[in-house]
């Protein structure tokens, strides 16, 4: 479980037509990423440089597409 002193402020994309997407929030050095249909389960958490290649990984097309 991620322990923080700050409460998180969820962001999702603004493409996520349905409700059903992937929501982000920066709580200091780290990333958390949840699934918005399961807000209570725990989320995971990157380090600002692990997110940081991962962000341009997908600007730079890196992932297939399903």
């Amino acid at each position: 479980m991620i322990k923080t002193t700050r409460k998180p402020q969820w962001r999702r994309s603004k493409r996520c037509a349905t409700g059903a997407c992937v929501e982000v929030a920066r709580v200091g050095e780290l990333f958390l990423i949840r699934d918005s249909k399961n807000p209570d389960d725990a989320p995971l958490a990157f380090h600002r440089e692990v997110w940081e290649a991962f962000v341009a990984g997908v600007k730079a097309e890196e992932f297939g597409r399903a």
